[in-house]
């Protein structure tokens, strides 16, 4: 079985230390989580001086913060990144964990026009792979497949709304692709995502799902964006396909948001073009021999980032700040057992989602329901800085 962790070199940006990379980490000494800045000399603690990564994000400038913070040191980057791997880990020494705490995790969909065009095939295959060769041959030959120059919400969009309604081809996902409202919904409860080396789940009874390699925004409680971090946005197709009225059990299962490995701080080495301009590479690898190689080009996303952000706060208040999957190009249409059959995930799979900018995230594919479950909440949270002095 391959491991559930890159090298330190693809773990971490091909700048390395360059930028600000701040995350989370289990302490088992304390018993709870404190929050870190990776740095050439190690992971150290910040948790004397931030008790949560919420509150840290809310500063005038999180990495000029962090630069300034000295911390304690818990170990070098190679040792928690090693024991951050499930299967091997030894429950005496700290790890990473996802990067985000109190923030709400929101999920924008059908950004990108590919992603647009599976969603659209998934609603008229109902949850069917063996039906999607067919109907993606019947919908691409009726509106190409390439809706990128579209503008959402613009008058040309409005002009291919009416023509594709008049040919009985309107769906609820081009409505949200090329309309004026983006699709945002709530991802995972507050707490409930993993991290770099844990397992990430699908259902026992999905027979065709995949992951969702993408940008995941770190937005301050005034919708200030002061970072960004990889995310698998893990999809089950069958679900969602049937209804989007199963949305939440297509993508709220237990283990089925994964962040990080690290957020990377906003500063002089790194910002929101670099964001605009990101390339993400997936890799899927199955105890079967079976690979899979995907990219997320950032360039080709229908709405830019900020667009999103501003529709995410437009109607609701986020205190505590929130983290933002901006979606995905990657739609997988590559066989894995036979022709046309499609790809799905098998237990083992190892999934790796990198960006030059943004290092190496890696999950190993589980079923929620085996998955480890996830009790240390905000209940939790709360007891456990009180009781070590940090709240």
């Amino acid at each position: 079985m391959p491991a559930a962790q890159p090298t330190p070199d693809r773990f971490l940006p091909d700048d390395r230390f360059a930028g600000t990379l701040v995350g989370r980490a289990w302490r088992p000494d304390a018993d709870g989580p404190s929050l870190v800045a990776l740095r050439a000399d190690g992971v150290y603690d910040l948790s004397r001086h931030f008790a949560t990564m919420s509150a840290l994000l809310e500063e005038a400038d999180p990495a000029a913060t962090v630069k300034a913070l000295a911390g304690e040191r818990l170990g070098s980057v190679e040792a928690l990144l090693a024991n951050s791997d499930e299967a091997s880990r030894d429950a005496t020494q700290p790890y990473f964990l996802a990067p985000c705490d109190l923030q709400v995790v929101k999920a924008a969909g059908v950004t990108f026009a590919n992603s647009m065009l599976e969603r659209v095939i998934e609603e008229q295959a109902k949850g069917d792979p063996a039906k999607a060769d067919a109907i993606r041959a019947q919908v691409v030959a009726q509106i190409g497949a390439d809706l990128s120059t579209i503008k959402p919400g613009s008058e040309q969009a409005m002009r291919l709304k009416a023509v594709l309604q008049k040919q009985g081809l309107w769906s609820q996902y081009l409505e949200v692709g090329i309309g004026p409202d983006a699709e945002v919904f709530s991802k995972a409860p507050v707490l409930s995502s993993v991290g770099t080396g844990a397992d990430i789940g699908v259902r026992s009874d999905s027979s065709w799902n995949n992951p969702e390699p993408e940008v995941v925004l770190a937005v301050s409680s005034t919708g200030r964006i002061v970072g960004a971090a990889l995310g698998n946005d893990v999809n089950l197709r069958d679900l969602e396909g049937r209804s989007a009225l199963l949305l939440s059990k297509a993508k709220d299962n237990n283990a089925s948001c994964a962040i990080g490995p690290f957020i990377r701080l906003f500063d002089a080495s790194f910002n929101l073009d670099d964001v605009r301009r990101a390339e993400v590479e997936l890799r899927v690898e199955g105890d079967d021999g079976f690979v899979m190689v995907g990219h997320n080009l950032m360039s080709r996303i229908s709405r830019d980032p900020a667009d999103i952000v501003e529709q995410v706060l437009a109607a609701h208040q986020y205190p505590d700040g929130f983290m933002l999957f901006l979606g995905t190009l990657f739609a997988p249409t590559q066989d894995r057992d036979h022709p046309g059959g499609g790809f799905t995930h098998k237990l083992g799979d190892r999934v790796s989602i990198r960006s030059s900018r943004f290092g190496e995230l890696c999950n190993r594919v589980t079923h929620s329901e085996t998955a480890a479950p996830w009790r240390f909440g905000l209940r939790a949270l709360m007891s456990n800085l009180a009781r070590r002095g940090l709240v």
